[in-house]
């Protein structure tokens, strides 16, 4: 009897721990769109009456409460246990509970007169001699970008000369760390950030690795919004004077308004990238629609399949829409895989990316005289032959060959390699990791070639010694007068920027279609520069991301389609300044089918147009 009473008590006792130990997590609660019949607050209080129905208390309820978008998405994200959403799901007024997957990522001298925006090759008829011109640069218009935040101290971001601040902006400039009402402008008319999410799962920001602000701690956000709104910077270059030019965004006359969604991942590299929570990212979608942006640029992107009802973008991005708000979204780095997509809603521009006519030039001089076509952005130069070796020939004693060959971690021998220039292999690892093995061992150069796989492809590293990439034709080429001579040498030659034809060409990266939701809707819609572009910098980040990489650039050449989706931002807001009265389908639909005339290669050579299942 005695045994039977003290089973009894302990489950009694266990079963409120029971229950607490059920895990929340984050989901969000989705009604639709508002009545504009309530006030924020009572709009509030509504969310909270619904949290009250299914928690045990009201100061439960309130202290589960992240978000309530209030603005034109009606819906909260909230910790609730599954049980919880589910009793949320089961009522009428709920049109959708998603869970939170919490993990979107964020996925120019040259380009801007690449696509003809500066010499007048747009349709006539429909836009004048000049877009830029009779679109005035932009003038007014106002983009918001859901990235990482900015850099506002770049001249990209330089209000000098624009009137002030449009009535209509109802935006805010919120502060935070090192980010102060002064760092908004004429330029940056409004910033907030938004952490609620990320914070519920990985903890508070830690200072080392982010801003909890506005601020750009990474140089995504930075570059993305330059390259959308970015103003004209004479003399812009990346580390090493590479790519010099006149840096501009698409519009440059444009607002800007900044909207940090997207933080540093704890304990990771910046070159891993940012991580973006769904309910974040709603939060800044709604705050937008709110402060009445013109035009949404997201180059973020979750690479699962997520049905629309599921898909935070697409539902914020609706709502936009429905305000008559576009929204410009990147199609994802998943390329060449098949139904790679991301950002698959008809409602937005899905941008995948494609190169332009420039790449830059790094050749390799070989002691017979040969010189060897090759590719780099490493800043340092080399007015010299050195030795040449191969990196497998120059192993520690004991390491594979294997290793050695692709210059792993602590593979080469410094007695071997000291004064020398080293033929490695891609392969595991950075690219730039193999250019430091080279350099810790005492080698001067580094040729990184490619392996049967990758071909010819090209790769482009800022790496940190004089080094250059070369195809796997240009490599066996290499071995084979390493093996015909006794005393190989080599000069890799400082990097130039030169023509490339045929351009446009679609970057291997790219993500493409069927569209895996609804393979009758195709994606992406069209294409636009996304390889090696030049744009701001976070000057709190360097060219590589790299927790030991110390350098600091203003500028910075970045590939993806987060860079070819702001293009296409940034001319979205031309056409609506000159044709402010267009719908955002007719905006979508004059983009997709218009194609710009180059004299310089005699044919259509970049096209904004329909790009299907590739």
């Amino acid at each position: 009897m005695k045994i039977t009473i003290f089973y009894l008590l302990l489950v009694f006792i266990s079963l409120p721990l029971l229950a607490l130990s059920v895990e929340k997590k984050v989901y969000i609660v989705y009604f639709g769109e508002h009545d504009g019949k309530k006030t924020l607050l009572e709009i509030e209080n509504t969310h909270h009456s619904y949290l009250n129905s299914v928690k045990e208390s009201h100061e439960d309820a309130r202290s589960s409460l992240l978000y309530s978008y209030k603005n034109s998405i009606n819906g909260f994200a909230a910790k609730l246990t599954p049980d919880e959403a589910s009793k949320l799901s089961k009522m009428k007024e709920v049109v959708s509970v998603i869970p939170s997957h919490g993990k979107y990522r964020s996925q120019t001298t040259r380009s801007w007169d690449f696509v003809g925006l500066n010499d007048h090759s747009w349709n006539r008829a429909q836009m004048g001699d000049d877009l830029l011109l009779n679109a005035q640069y932009g003038k007014n218009q106002i983009i918001g970008v859901v990235d990482s935040g900015v850099w506002p101290e770049s001249a990209s971001f330089s209000d000098v000369g624009m009137d002030p601040v449009p009535k209509t902006w109802k935006g805010i400039c919120q502060e935070g760390v090192a980010f102060n009402k002064s760092h908004c402008n004429r330029k940056i008319i409004g910033a907030r950030y938004y952490v609620k999410g990320f914070y519920n799962v990985f903890g508070a920001v830690k200072p080392s690795e982010d801003y909890l602000s506005p601020r750009d701690a990474d140089g995504h956000g930075s570059h993305t919004a330059s390259t959308a709104t970015g103003r004209q910077v004479p003399n812009a270059a990346a580390l090493g004077g590479i790519a010099i030019g006149i840096a501009s965004g698409g519009a440059p006359m444009a607002r800007l308004a900044v909207y940090k969604a997207c933080w540093a991942m704890p304990g990771k590299p910046k070159s891993d990238g940012n991580t973006c929570m769904d309910e974040d990212v709603l939060a800044a979608i709604d705050d937008a629609i709110g402060d009445g942006v013109d035009i949404l640029s997201l180059s973020i992107g979750f690479n699962e399949h997520s049905p629309l009802d599921q898909d935070v973008i697409a539902i914020g991005s609706l709502h936009a829409a429905s305000k008559n708000i576009l929204t410009v979204c990147s199609a994802g780095n998943g390329g060449p895989s098949p139904a790679s997509l991301a950002n698959i809603a008809p409602w937005v521009i899905t941008v995948a990316a494609s190169g332009i006519d420039r790449q830059f030039s790094s050749p390799v001089l070989l002691g017979n005289g040969m010189k060897i076509q090759g590719y780099s952005i490493s800043p340092y130069a080399m007015n010299q032959m050195y030795p040449l070796v191969y990196a497998r020939d120059v192993a520690r004693l004991g390491v594979p060959q294997y290793l050695a060959t692709q210059c792993q971690p602590d593979t080469l021998d410094p007695y071997k390699v000291n004064g020398k220039i080293v033929l490695c292999f891609i392969g595991q690892g950075r690219n730039v990791d193999k250019g430091i093995e080279v350099s810790k061992a005492g080698g001067v150069g580094l040729i990184l070639a490619n392996n049967q796989d990758n071909g010819n492809t090209i790769f482009y590293d800022s790496h940190f010694i004089s080094a250059t990439g070369v195809g796997y034709d240009g490599a066996v080429t290499i071995l084979q007068y390493i093996y015909s001579t006794a005393y190989p040498t080599a000069r890799i030659f400082p990097v130039q920027s030169v023509s490339y034809t045929p351009a446009p060409f679609m970057a291997g990266y790219s993500s493409r279609g069927p569209n895996h939701v609804d393979a009758h809707i195709l994606k992406p819609d069209i294409t636009a520069p996304g390889l090696q572009i030049l744009a701001a910098w976070s000057e709190a980040s360097s060219p590589t991301k790299l927790p030991y990489d110390r350098r600091s650039t203003k500028f910075n050449l970045y590939s993806g389609t987060s860079m070819s989706c702001p293009h296409v931002s940034g001319v979205a807001a031309l056409l609506r300044a000159v044709h402010p009265n267009w719908s955002i389908s007719a905006i979508k639909s004059a983009l997709m089918t218009t194609g710009l005339y180059r004299e310089s290669c005699n044919s259509i050579c970049f096209w904004f147009g329909s790009f299907p299942a590739y």
